[in-house]
């Protein structure tokens, strides 16, 4: 499949004010992201040294909840036991 060749003057001002509107608007949802984030992963590693638990549990902890996937993340690790045991053992 060939590239399509582009060229600026292809676009109008109010397109490419409206392009530009839309990268703005992108960048700032993406930095606002990056600061959930961080949030998260400090809440994460805070909450697992006071309380003296894995950080990979507590952040396991906190996305089940967040998916609301709690039944199925435990027919996953049944399966998960039973596939072991039956290759393993």
């Amino acid at each position: 499949m060939a590239v399509q060749q582009l060229t600026i003057n292809q676009l109008s001002q109010p397109d490419r004010e409206k392009l530009f509107k839309v990268v703005k608007d992108c960048s700032d949802s993406m930095t606002r992201i990056e600061g959930e984030n961080d949030f998260i992963r400090e809440s994460i590693a805070e909450t697992s040294k006071q309380m003296q638990l894995p950080k990979k549990l507590v952040a396991k902890l906190v996305r089940v909840y967040h998916k609301q996937n709690f039944d199925e993340e435990v027919a996953v690790h049944e399966q998960f036991e039973n596939l072991y045991e039956s290759v393993v053992k």
